[in-house]
């Protein structure tokens, strides 16, 4: 689940709540709902949710109107920060709907019309709300401080956000710049929305004929259920085609992103902020050290990957390894799972979280919350829709029938327990954690689910499978995002020092890193160099991806202290979860025993992938 970039009411940006770094089933009805989530909580009908965006739209003179009141009195601050509060709920419920229906047929022009006109109106409402920040810090710490002691409701509900204004004061411009800002946020998100259309309908998607005589259109879900494919060269056909598909729109997604990039130095130069990286943590209060030391540590265990590739080629009988070989399970595991069974096992396997925790999971799981299938148009990948607080989350996913997504099932109901608890536990201004402590609640998860089925491994393959399959873990949610990490700083820092920018270059930085990543024996043809193009996050949020390494490495760390403690260690990861925006995301962790400003947590996820290389060979 993507945040906003400021939490609460007094965010002026008003970043879009849901974007491309989220079953019993229920339709709103054929000609809004497609999917089987039951969106009519939501609104009923179109004509339901046009009301509400107008009602979102008709509020914003009022809010306009509320300029120079804010140090009149406390109970006038509370009274106004309430207002806009309520009326950034209604418009993340307008913004949702919009969002999840046109997600599920992405074909559909209507409903991304009714998207765009969402996007609109959290333009205006940022607009009509740009004045509050440079009001605060013009009233100054000590007047802002004696409001909060004197108003509960500012106390209780919006005294973070207050002082992460004041925090912030070198970084907010004046009412007029503030303004321009607000108005800038929806073309900014431009590049996006072409990367997004060229991807889901523009780029024509090649149709190979694979060994056995099957056609396969490689549009995403086809290429990505491709790369398991056990004939290598069915994979090596696969990979061709589908990046090559990429490639020829090279220039103009490279231009795409050129354009991303320009427009995350313009956010960051406008806000004062040293480069696009500082820009992008200090919203959470990351500090850049964490960033770095990810990289560093994790160019330090590049060995241990590269033995991964040369062990993966022994057990696969490779004479080589490629790109290409680096998908398919070391060995076959022919066990399918149906949704049912993907819900069974995922409740037994995180019974380590205890009571309050699997109540919550039994009961979301069984009502109609998720989209669980894929069907031509809709949406690839995953997302969890938590922004929604009167309600409840909504999961979005393209389930097959193998343990890949039994896996992705397990993972995005951890955001959705998370959500639960958040809310649960805090006021609306405060539950929307960030992305940083997000990917933690879910791929602990996946942690749980992978050791609780090797566990109940009944023979040595099935070991090798489910060993294997953390190996796949370590190398994709750890060193693959690492490698976009790399890729994404660099792309920026090409654009801060004024160096050209195109998709040639882009393929270029990109194959340069895969090499390093890879080792010298690893095949990279040069089609593989526009794998870069395929990754939505980098035309979406700026420095998002490097969250999934930090988090499998702490959700690996709070798994190991659940595991080998008890009561304490599983109460302090659930303080993490029930804690939502309450404070800074590092600082969160902290109380629970984790400090992620220090190495040690990713030395000793990198030693772990070691040891489950060691009980690999001990196998074979």
């Amino acid at each position: 689940m993507l945040q906003t970039d400021r939490r609460g009411a007094l965010a002026i940006a008003a970043s879009l709540p849901i974007a491309g770094a989220v079953p019993a089933f229920a339709q709103v009805g054929e000609s809004i709902s497609t999917g089987a989530w039951d969106l009519s909580e939501i609104f009923s009908d179109w004509a339901a949710w046009d009301a509400a965006r107008q009602d979102v739209l008709d509020a914003l003179p009022r809010l306009t109107a509320y300029q120079g009141t804010l140090g009149s009195s406390s109970s006038s601050m509370a009274k106004v920060f309430g207002e806009i509060s309520d009326i950034r709920k209604a418009a993340s419920r307008v913004y949702s709907f919009s969002k999840m229906i046109s997600d599920e047929d992405v074909r559909i022009a209507e409903n991304q019309e009714r998207l765009g006109q969402s996007s609109e109106m959290y333009t205006a409402f940022g607009a009509a709300i740009s004045w509050v920040l440079p009001e605060v810090l013009e009233l100054g710490e000590e007047k802002v401080e004696a409001f909060i002691a004197e108003d509960e409701t500012l106390r209780t509900r919006f005294a973070l956000d207050l002082r992460e204004t004041l925090r912030g004061a070198e970084h907010v411009l004046d009412e007029k710049g503030e303004s321009l800002l607000a108005l800038a946020s929806g073309p900014l998100t431009g590049p996006g929305d072409v990367r997004g259309q060229l991807v889901a309908s523009d780029i024509p998607r090649p149709t190979v004929t694979l060994s056995d005589g099957r056609e396969l259109k490689l549009d995403d879900q086809g290429a990505q259920a491709a790369r398991y494919f056990p004939n290598r060269d069915d994979r090596k056909l696969v990979f061709d085609k589908y990046f090559s598909s990429y490639g020829e729109f090279s220039n103009s997604l490279g231009a795409a992103y050129a354009s991303r990039i320009k427009g995350n130095i313009f956010r960051a130069k406008a806000r004062n902020y040293p480069n696009t990286l500082a820009a992008s943590l200090d919203g959470p209060n990351i500090p850049e050290s964490v960033y770095r030391n990810l990289v560093s540590e994790t160019n330090k265990g590049l060995p241990e990957l590269h033995r991964y590739f040369d062990l993966r080629r022994r057990i696969l009988g490779l004479p080589d390894i490629g790109y290409y070989d680096i998908y398919p399970p070391l060995v076959t595991l022919d066990r399918k799972f149906s949704l049912d069974q993907m819900r069974a096992i995922t409740i037994d396997s995180l019974k380590p979280f205890g009571r309050e925790y699997v109540d919550l999971l039994v009961d979301a799981t069984g009502r109609k919350w998720m989209d669980p299938f894929p069907r031509p148009g809709k949406y690839s990948g995953a997302y969890m829709n938590g922004n929604l607080y009167d309600l409840h989350p909504y999961l979005l996913l393209n389930l097959e029938d193998d343990y890949s997504s039994l896996s992705t099932y397990t993972h995005e109901w951890g955001h959705a327990i998370h959500t639960l608890l958040a809310k649960a536990n805090n006021p609306y201004e405060t539950y929307r954690y960030s992305t940083f402590t997000a990917e933690i609640a879910s791929t602990v998860n996946q942690v749980f689910l992978s050791r609780y089925m090797l566990e109940r491994a009944q023979s040595k393959e099935e070991k090798l499978f489910y060993l294997g399959m953390q190996m796949e873990d370590a190398r994709s949610v750890f060193f693959r995002q690492v490698q976009f990490a790399e890729f994404e700083l660099r792309s920026h820092e090409m654009g801060e020092k004024g160096e050209g920018m195109s998709g040639r270059k882009f393929a270029e930085t990109y194959h340069d890193i895969l090499r390093r990543y890879h080792g010298p024996d690893m095949i990279l043809p040069d089609y593989i160099a526009h794998e870069w193009s395929m990754v939505p996050h980098f035309f979406g949020s700026p420095y998002y991806v490097y969250q999934y390494a930090t988090s499998i490495s702490a959700g690996n760390w709070f798994a190991k202290s659940i595991l080998d403690g008890g009561e304490k260690e599983r109460e302090a990861f659930l303080g993490v979860l029930r804690a939502g925006g309450s404070d800074y995301p590092v600082e969160i962790l902290k109380k629970a025993g984790l400090d992620m400003t220090k190495p040690d947590v990713y030395r000793d996820y990198i030693a772990d992938f070691s040891a489950t290389m060691d009980k690999i060979e001990a196998l074979l």
